[in-house]
């Protein structure tokens, strides 16, 4: 590693996005860049391929409809808004042509969960997954970092399947694997005990939460995962019940149709039980953590999750 590369600082979700796929697009002239009206200036996809960046401004269920014609004639599009209009604006075109269509477009969301804080309630985004998950053929991820992020980036343009793929706003994390490495089913961050506890991480908040909880707890498993549509989460349970029967899943989303009710359904024989950011509506401004205290998504939810199971 360079000296240069040493000191790089760690990306957010969203700018690690932006430097994975302006770097994929130089060898793959399928890839195309969609936005609405995020970009500002000085976007690197835009500097580097001017010819192959769109900014659609604020017409998100056009940008979707845009990019599945695309997509059917042999591009591969990625688009990007924040996640309350990709996943609740723009839901009919994602589910007629990501989902009823399968075209192969990649919808990437930041701002998801609470993220965007003193935006409000139009900007924050915590019903995404299960909006998503009613749409059958979708891969839904939730990186947690800058690698993984970049990984399933990089997974996505290889592929030719829909993908919805959620980040945060600036928070940034190096995260849980080494450049380069694929996204696995499951990333175990943490061993536990023999018929233990196991926490379930999912996205950036999660995932940062559970580390939390296991600086106290080294006792708990941890296991994180990053793609949580319905078939990836199938093949998850199945790893995740060879080793645990008590899970305690941290998300930011409210109860219904989030990862924890999925895996329920996923793992009859075990206990799971959930932590997120509740049914209440964010009546107050802030920060990010300022929101989500006052939902209820904090470090102490979680240990207290972890003593009820």
């Amino acid at each position: 590693m360079s000296t240069t590369e040493a000191v790089r600082p760690v990306l957010s979700g969203r700018d690690a996005y932006r430097a994975e796929l302006t770097a994929l697009a130089a060898a793959d002239p399928r890839i195309l860049c969609l936005e609405a009206d995020l970009g500002g200036r000085g976007h690197p996809f835009a500097e580097a391929h001017p010819d192959r960046f769109f900014n659609l401004g604020i017409a998100e269920g056009a940008m979707i409809d845009m990019a599945t014609g695309l997509a059917s004639a042999g591009f591969r599009p990625f688009v990007s808004t924040f996640a309350p209009f990709a996943a609740l604006r723009a839901a009919e075109s994602i589910k007629l042509g990501l989902g009823y269509l399968g075209a192969g477009v990649v919808v990437v969301a930041p701002y998801a969960g609470v993220s965007g804080a003193w935006f409000g309630t139009t900007h924050h985004c915590l019903e995404d997954f299960a909006v998503l998950q009613s749409f059958p053929g979708i891969v839904i991820a939730a990186p947690y970092g800058e690698e993984e992020t970049r990984a399933i980036v990089r997974e996505a343009a290889a592929s030719d399947r829909p993908y919805y793929v959620r980040t945060g706003r600036n928070a940034a994390y190096r995260g849980l694997l080494r450049p380069g490495e694929p996204v696995p089913p499951v990333t175990w961050a943490g061993d536990g005990v023999p018929d233990g506890v196991c926490l379930v991480s999912v996205g950036e908040v999660g995932t940062e939460l559970c580390l939390q909880a296991r600086e106290q707890r080294p006792d708990l498993g941890h296991a994180h995962l990053c793609r949580v549509d319905a078939g990836h989460l199938t093949e998850a349970a199945s790893l995740l019940r060879s080793r645990f029967r008590r899970f305690v899943v941290v998300e930011e989303h409210r109860p219904a149709g989030g990862v924890a009710s999925s895996l329920a359904l996923a793992l009859p024989d075990a206990q799971v039980h959930g932590v997120g950011a509740g049914n209440r509506w964010p009546s107050h401004g802030g920060s990010h953590e300022e929101v989500l205290t006052a939902l209820g998504l904090d470090l102490a939810a979680v240990l207290a999750a972890v003593d009820q199971a």
